[in-house]
């Protein structure tokens, strides 16, 4: 294996909550080493390539796939805290109810920032999925003080690039975050008695009318039709849309 991809490896497990030891066994480097990779990356180690302004060239957080999805996870229900010495602490709060989704967002985060330990919280009816970093205002611009509804949102260029590559990833982590599908019942009186008619569909339900818009803009690009089904909530109920958005997002798990 490449020397650059070996130290990708150990950052990597890291991340994942490995200790130095139990990484070096695996990836078959020196303590000293891999001490050295945590505490001092190279400049083309992933704390620069996930970070658009560490690098000395500023580019988009890679892989973008898992990025879009992040976004998605901390527009819809995530948010960001300062803590001392400069580091932030990023949130994103998941369902007890779905713990696929709550395992998805630690992955999609320890892809993001792969050199940042991503840990869990039990709380009383969820689990908080965090990770620690200098970075993460760097890569989520939106952060700033009070609530999301009550300032603009607007993505930077770079991250439209993103979220224009991946529409299905970033409405997968808004609906995921904030949202749900569901079964809708509607009764019809007829004259030979009252039906019942049940369908699937889509909600998603956020205080902010940008972030409202940009998961709007982000179904267009999937050719999924959508409504708004409140002034806080869109929804999405055509059969041929709720089977186009299944392959993107589907319901939680």
């Amino acid at each position: 294996m490449h020397a650059l991809a070996i130290r990708d490896e150990a950052l990597r497990l890291l991340a994942s909550g490995l200790s130095l030891s139990e990484t070096s066994r695996q990836t078959g480097v020196s303590l000293n080493t891999i001490r050295r990779w945590r505490a001092g990356p190279a400049a083309d180690s992933p704390v620069t390539r996930t970070c658009v302004r560490c690098a000395s060239r500023a580019h988009a957080p890679a892989p973008a796939d898992s990025y879009a999805h992040l976004l998605g996870l901390y527009l819809g229900d995530g948010h960001i805290v300062a803590c001392r010495k400069g580091v932030y602490l990023l949130s994103i709060y998941c369902d007890n109810h779905w713990p696929g989704l709550i395992e998805e967002a630690a992955t999609t985060m320890a892809q993001v920032m792969p050199t940042s330990v991503v840990s869990r919280r039990h709380r009383n009816g969820c689990t908080e999925v965090k990770s620690l970093s200098k970075h993460w205002p760097h890569l989520f611009p939106q952060h700033g003080p009070g609530k999301k509804h009550e300032r603009a949102i607007v993505l930077e260029p770079w991250q439209r690039e993103i979220v224009s590559a991946h529409p299905g990833r970033f409405v997968r982590g808004l609906i995921h975050s904030d949202g749900w599908r569901g079964t809708n019942r509607v009764r019809r009186d007829l004259p030979s008695g009252v039906r019942w008619y049940e369908y699937p569909r889509y909600h998603f339900k956020n205080e902010s009318s940008d972030i409202l818009a940009l998961c709007g803009e982000a179904l267009d690009l999937l050719g999924v039709a959508w409504r708004f089904n409140n002034r806080n909530e869109l929804s999405v109920a055509r059969r041929e849309a709720v089977e186009l958005l299944d392959l993107h997002v589907g319901p939680k798990y």
